[in-house]
């Protein structure tokens, strides 16, 4: 073996030592911690979920549906009822399971193309919408629909309830 070979060997048992040294302290300091509980917190009232709310209210859409709500509660949230509608013709409408809502048109972010689908509005009509929305801000409620150009009381219930608006 030559000079330089031996100390090659020597560095690698030094090296080889030190390693052994350093896990064996490692070791030694490693105590297991206490087990980890894991605690869910007691349950609490959560909302029982959403409900729409359409017709002849002021603002039909969806609304957080609490435990306790009432009727009129719901009524309330969505604005109230329109002039000229019947309380006494109230309907509740509850869906099969699976059953999707019907799909409503947001006044606030629909495009020139999705408005023109609905009846009695053409390509003037849903650039006056847009216009208007550009100009004036969000819709707040469905029936700022007859604040628009050309669009008067008779197209508003054709469309009332095909329409919403978003938060």
């Amino acid at each position: 073996m030559t000079k330089y070979q031996k100390y090659w060997t020597l560095l690698i048992i030094l090296l080889v030592a030190i390693i052994a040294a350093g896990s064996l302290v490692i070791w030694s300091k490693y105590r297991p911690g206490q087990p980890v509980e894991i605690s869910l917190p007691p349950a609490r009232e959560t909302p029982a979920g959403e409900i729409y709310v359409g017709g002849a209210v002021n603002n039909p859409g969806f609304y957080p549906l609490k435990t306790g709500d009432s009727l009129d509660d719901i009524i309330r949230a969505a604005g109230g009822i329109t002039d000229g509608a019947d309380p006494g013709q109230l309907k509740l409408y509850i869906p099969d399971t699976g059953e999707e809502p019907p799909q409503k048109v947001d006044l606030n972010r629909a495009e020139a193309w999705l408005l023109q689908a609905l009846p009695g509005i053409g390509e003037v009509r849903a650039r006056a919408i847009i216009d208007y929305r550009q100009q004036n801000g969000q819709f707040n409620h469905t029936n700022e629909l007859t604040k628009v150009e050309g669009i008067g009381p008779a197209t508003y219930q054709k469309i009332k309830h095909l329409v919403t608006v978003a938060d």
